[in-house]
This record gives C-alpha cells, structure tokens and sequence, in this order.
C-alpha cells in the first residue's frame, strides 16, 4: 500500500458519524475525527444546489477537514459549535450498500451514545478506519465488528477483564464454558444463557492487550457465532434506556423480507 499523502497543516482526518438540518441552507455535522474526537460542526451552505460541500459531507467517506477555532465559551466552559471552512475526500472507502451499510450505521450510532465530545481517541478512528472496508466481506464482517465493539468497550471503560473470574480473579479455566454478566465481568453459568469457552475469552483479553487489530479479529474468528450475543447484552446494559435504532431497523426490515 502507498504512504498517505502529508496532510496539509491545519487539517485533520474526519469521518461524519451523523448530520441534520440547522437552517435552509446548513447542516450541524457530528464527526469523529482522529486529533479531537467527536465534534459538532456546523457546516454553512452545505444544502446550496452549487456548494461543493454537497458531495463529500456523507457518511463513511475519509475526508481532510479544516475547522475554524472555537470563538468564545459557553455559560458551562465549553467551546462553542465550531465552523467548517472545508472539507476533501481523501479517496478510498466508498459509500457501503447492502447489510454493510447497515452495519456501517450502527457502527456509527454506538460511536454517538458511547464516546463524549471533545475527547480525541485516535487508536478508535484508527480502528473505525479499518472496520469500514471490511463490512464489505462476508467472511469478514461479523468477526470485525465483534472486534469494533470490543475495542469501544475497552476505550469506555466498559469492559471487564476478560481472562479472569469477576467474583475471586482467578484465572479462567480454558476448558471450561463461563457467561459475561453484564453488571460484573465472566462468571461461571448460573442458569441457560449464552456462553463462551474460558479459551475464547482469554485470547480475547491478551489481543486486547496487546492492542493489535488483526490480533482481535483472529481471536473473534475463534470465538464465533458465541460471541455476539454475549457483547451486544454488554453494549444493552451499558446504554440503558437508549435503545439502538439501527438494530431496530435491521430487524423490521428483516421481518418484511420473511
């Protein structure tokens, strides 16, 4: 692969995570970008038939940003809603369709109830960067974005070591099958609810530690299928009463095919 492109100073890689209306002509944007984290952005005349802007401001796409500098603080000390002077695609992943394109969106909602604004996590967009491109393989989604959803997790403080027991810290037994409980960490099954073999769970935590993505995604692959209802009772737990939208559109859609 060739070396990226320097950035031109002042510029900052970006994805947009979301976008609504904020007057006839303008957008408000959420992006993620990798020197600042998420950002609400107002994006002026973006709407305009002539705006080159129209084109480039789309989720998914990896674009080169320039922002203006906040002005002034609000009544709670934070930085007013910043300007954007411009924006470039960079090349690259393309628009997604299909179940990637769901996939992509939900990706992009767990990125909106989980990550604060203004709080830069650069390895995350490094990992949403590479996450995109493989929603687009069969053989290759499910295990990446069970890495996705780790990784966010991990990044929120959100989950438990996962190669001991929550109750005594002992190391996990590799033969033995355990359940992840939401409000505690890997315990030993209770009762008939989802469960992962104690060897799954500890080449888990040592990809997570050893911070490599395809690491994780190779200890996803060995965990299979297991896994996912496992993390989305985590990802469940810790929104609350924030339900997931995508999801919900996923399975009416789902049920309008059958």
């Amino acid at each position: 692969m060739a070396p990226r492109a320097p950035r031109p100073p002042g510029t900052q890689a970006a994805f947009v995570l979301h976008h609504y209306d904020w007057s006839e002509t303008s957008l408000v944007l959420d992006l993620f970008t990798r020197e600042q984290g998420r950002l609400a952005v107002v994006a002026k005349g973006a709407k305009r038939p002539y705006s080159q802007l129209r084109s480039v401001l789309l989720p998914f796409l990896r674009l080169q940003v320039t922002l203006s500098k906040p002005s002034k603080m609000n009544e709670d000390g934070a930085a007013e809603v910043q300007s954007l002077r411009g924006a470039e695609w960079v090349g690259g992943q393309t628009l997604p369709g299909g179940a990637a394109l769901f996939s992509g969106y939900y990706v992009n909602e767990l990125l909106l109830k989980f990550l604060p604004r203004q709080d830069a996590q650069p390895e995350l967009f490094d990992a949403y960067a590479a996450l995109l491109p493989q929603l687009q393989s069969v053989d290759d989604a499910q295990a990446a974005l069970r890495a996705f959803e780790l990784r966010l997790l991990a990044t929120c403080g959100l989950l438990p070591d996962l190669s001991v027991l929550a109750t005594t810290q002992a190391p996990l037994d590799p033969d033995r099958l355990y359940m992840l409980a939401p409000e505690s960490g890997v315990v030993v099954p209770t009762h008939d609810a989802p469960q992962l073999g104690g060897q799954a769970f500890i080449q888990l935590q040592a990809a997570l530690m050893h911070g490599s993505l395809p690491a994780l995604r190779q200890a996803c692959e060995f965990a299979g299928p297991p896994l996912k209802p496992l993390l989305r009772a985590l990802l469940h737990y810790h929104l609350g009463h924030r339900p997931l939208r995508t999801r919900q559109v996923l399975l009416d859609v789902q049920k309008l095919l059958t």
